[in-house]
């Protein structure tokens, strides 16, 4: 095998000579955005520039029809995953950098997977749609797809920070309805059990328990559905809420008192209720400081200054991977202004030169972590033992 060095150069090399493939390819998403499970164009251009690369790949993939498997492998090794993301949100495009980020995992993968010929062990490239609504590595990871991986990771663009101790909270998600009876509003509103006022009690009572729960989680819920006419009395009403936490477990207690509430509300107003999931369920981030002290050393050498974790915020589908297999996500600026995510001005910001010029150097960065993780027998073993520690809060 090479030396890790002429390797690494090897890699920086392959990325330098496709700076501008890479850029034009992340431009074209951006100016092409699809919103989640309906990335049809997307995917397959992803697919069709694996297959030109000589991956193996399945597609659809695990009956998802936007995800695609591809894998690149020669004998014995480790096994690093790229996980890429490429959906957009409703009016306001690539606003969260799925456009970039996705391509910049594409492109490591395809570097790694021009290594791995001499490395030995796997390279995949793992397309994750609709990250923005259900997530779909929440069911892949229920399905054991990422089971023995050694090392599952992307970076998630940012605006004006980079950190790689990424936290996320666990989520739920419910849609809560209540049945009551209708009846005449103003002739004999007696003879009504009024849905709404269920739906309205429940969110009060989930507004109480607010305030006694712990300051970093999340809960919050809208009306869907309060009758159709004012003169009647609902019988039916519908709540959709989202409920977050720092850990997974603390979710499901949380969730339990949420319920709870539900239940209180319908006894009090003679209704019925019942509820259901409307998305998967994503995972809090579980820690990996090996590996995240890697890949914070390789952005550093491509000249992004790492910043300490804010802590915990929003949620992501890579959680539910970070409990099967080391997981990383780390947040990369794209360019030194402070924008906020799900903006159009932060849309906007993927197209500029600076934005390229921070895609190629954290495709280098990815790709250099991923080329350790296959050359390093002893680096597994230590990302391995992080992953089996799992009480450290």
């Amino acid at each position: 095998m090479l030396e890790l060095q002429e390797l690494q150069q090897r890699t920086d090399r392959f990325l330098d000579e496709r700076a501008g493939e890479m850029a034009a390819f992340s431009d074209f998403l951006g100016h092409h955005p699809e919103l989640p499970a309906e990335e049809h164009e997307s995917s397959r251009l992803f697919v069709e520039a694996l297959e030109k690369n000589g991956f193996e790949v399945e597609f659809p993939f695990l009956g998802i029809e936007t995800a695609f498997m591809a894998k690149k492998r020669r004998g014995e090794g480790g096994v690093v995953a790229l996980l890429a993301e490429y959906d957009a949100l409703p009016e306001i495009g690539h606003a969260c950098g799925h456009s970039l980020h996705g391509t910049l995992s594409l492109y490591a993968g395809l570097a790694l997977g021009q290594a791995v010929e001499e490395t030995g062990g796997e390279v995949w490239v793992v397309g994750t749609p609709a990250e923005e609504a259900d997530g779909a590595k929440s069911p892949m990871a229920d399905a054991g797809v990422f089971d023995g991986v050694d090392l599952a990771m992307m970076v998630h663009a940012s605006g004006g920070i980079t950190w790689t101790d990424y936290r996320s909270l666990a989520l739920h998600g419910y849609d809560i309805t209540f049945r009551g009876k209708p009846a005449h509003a103003a002739a004999a509103p007696w003879d009504g059990r009024n849905a709404l006022n269920g739906a309205k009690l429940f969110l009060v009572a989930m507004d109480m328990l607010r305030q006694q729960a712990r300051p970093e989680t999340r809960m919050y819920g809208i009306i869907t559905n309060g009758g159709s006419a004012v003169n009647v009395i609902p019988d039916f009403a519908a709540c959709r809420v989202e409920v977050r936490a720092p850990e997974r477990i603390g979710l499901d207690e949380l969730m339990g008192q949420v319920f709870d509430c539900a239940r209180g509300a319908a006894i009090a107003t003679g209704t019925s209720v019942e509820w259901e999931k409307y998305l998967q369920s994503f995972d809090d981030m579980r820690p990996n400081p090996a590996a995240e002290g890697l890949v914070k050393e390789m952005l550093e050498k491509q000249g992004f200054a790492c910043s300490p974790s804010p802590g915990a915020m929003g949620s992501t589908d890579v959680g539910n991977v970070s409990y099967r297999c080391p997981a990383i996500q780390p947040m990369m600026a794209i360019t030194e202004r402070s924008l906020a995510l799900h903006t159009r001005e932060f849309a906007e910001a993927t197209f500029t030169p600076e934005a390229h010029d921070a895609l190629l150097r954290g495709a280098k960065a990815l790709a250099a972590t991923g080329l350790r993780v296959l050359t390093d027998p002893a680096l597994r073993a230590r990302i391995h033992a992080d992953f089996l520690i799992r009480d450290r809060h």
